[in-house]
C-alpha cells in the first residue's frame, strides 16, 4: 500500500502529529488504512483534506462545522447546499463584525471621557478610598 506515515503527513502539511491524532479521534478525519506492521498509512487525499481544514479554520469555521462539512462533502453534497453553508457563515461573520464595531465605538467614546471623571472612577477601586469613607 502506497502512502505516508503520520509523521510524513505532519511534515508535509505543517500539522502536528498530536493534531492529526485528535482529528482522527474526533471524526474530523477518517481513520486511515493500516499496513501489516500496524502503521497508519495516509493517502494523498489526506493532504487535500488537511488543507481544507486549515483553510476553513482560517475563515472562522469551528472544528464542529468543519467535521459536518467534510461529512457532507463525502456524501455527494450538491453545490446549492455548499453555497447555503457559505452564505450562513457570511451572515455569522457580518454579525460578529457589527458587534465588534459597536464595541469599538463604545471604547472610542470612553476615550472622550473627561480626565476628572476617569480619575474619580479609578479612585473608586482603590482600597484606601473605601476605608476612608467607611
Amino acid at each position: 500500500m502506497k502512502g505516508m506515515t503520520r509523521g510524513e503527513l505532519a511534515k508535509r502539511t505543517g500539522v502536528s502529529m498530536a493534531t492529526l491524532r485528535y482529528y482522527e479521534e474526533s471524526g474530523i478525519l477518517p481513520a486511515p488504512g493500516r499496513v501489516a506492521n500496524g502503521y497508519r498509512i495516509y493517502s494523498e487525499d489526506y493532504l487535500v483534506k488537511l488543507k481544507f481544514i486549515k483553510d476553513t479554520k482560517s475563515l472562522g469555521y469551528s472544528l464542529k462545522e468543519i467535521r459536518e462539512v467534510l461529512q457532507m462533502l463525502g456524501s455527494e453534497m450538491d453545490a446549492e447546499s455548499l453555497k447555503a453553508r457559505v452564505r450562513n457563515k457570511i451572515s455569522e461573520i457580518d454579525e460578529r463584525v457589527a458587534a465588534m464595531q459597536a464595541i469599538q465605538q463604545m471604547l472610542a467614546g470612553l476615550l472622550e471621557t473627561p480626565q476628572d471623571e476617569i480619575r474619580d472612577y479609578l479612585q473608586s477601586f482603590r482600597t484606601e478610598h473605601k476605608e476612608q469613607s467607611a
